[in-house]
């Protein structure tokens, strides 16, 4: 009977420490992809891993699964097999003994899980709209400028490699090409 942790992050500048922080495990699967991804390797893995009379730890039901459906059939696939999987910001334990309260309370949490991740996404797409409408630019500031685009377009009238113009500016062969036909 191993005791297992599962650790996920949604992307890499975040910090996983938090996640199981001095439990003892046995050993623990990570990822660092968002929730809602389909395909995480740590997760397969950690389901090719864990046997019956494993103990899955997980720090929330979020960290596990994004929505109900996916919630509710990972741990509905280990309880099946002899597992046991134990959430530590709910603090609930579902196995294969289940009742119908523990079934009601992995719905009830993770369908306020989903709730929340709706909200997020609802707020951040109204913050988007607010930015646009205000003339802001969202996303990744361009490579070159106006006036870097017009040295661009000079140096190439002199011929000087499409390479050599993007070692200038310190940016792609692919920029400098589409500073070329932006005109």
């Amino acid at each position: 009977m191993a005791e297992i942790g599962y650790i996920r992050v949604s992307t890499v500048g975040q910090n996983d420490d938090r996640q199981l922080s001095g439990q003892a495990l046995d050993k623990i699967f990570k990822d660092q992809v968002s929730g809602k991804a389909i395909n995480r390797p740590g997760l397969e893995q950690c389901i090719d891993y864990i046997r019956e009379g494993d103990t899955l730890h997980v720090h929330s039901m979020d960290r596990l699964a994004r929505n109900l459906k996916d919630l509710q059939t990972i741990v509905d696939d280990l309880t099946g097999q002899g597992v046991a999987v134990k959430f530590y910001k709910e603090n609930l334990v579902f196995d294969n003994k289940a009742n119908a309260m523990s079934k009601l309370l992995l719905q009830v949490m993770g369908a306020f899980a989903e709730f929340e991740r709706s909200l997020i996404k609802e707020r951040q797409q109204e913050g988007i709209a607010a930015a646009k409408k205000n003339g802001k630019h969202l996303g990744r500031a361009p490579a070159l400028d106006d006036g870097q685009k017009d040295k661009v377009k000079e140096m190439k009238k002199d011929r000087i490699p499409v390479k050599q113009i993007a070692d200038h500016f310190g940016v792609s062969r692919q920029t400098i090409y589409k500073a070329l036909n932006n005109t």
